[in-house]
């Protein structure tokens, strides 16, 4: 099972490799969503799920800090 979860960090970390900028919190959801998964017998789903759900949640936190840094009109 070990060998599953470093397959899957180390495929994750190459996807993120090659899209740069693109894999922000991708690689912390990953690894999160890895360790979950493997617990609960999935470990390649969760790391998927994660790596969404960590993107998103980036993408999430970019837009409030964006929000902030402008002044209202």
């Amino acid at each position: 099972m070990k060998s599953i979860l470093f397959g899957t960090v180390l495929a994750v970390s190459a996807l993120a490799a090659t899209t740069g900028a693109e894999a922000k919190g991708c690689l912390k959801g990953a690894a999160v969503g890895g360790l979950a998964g493997h617990v609960a017998g999935h470990g390649v789903l969760g790391a998927a799920a994660g790596c969404v759900v960590g993107r998103h949640q980036a993408n999430k936190r970019d837009r409030q800090q964006q929000q902030v840094q402008q002044p209202a009109r």
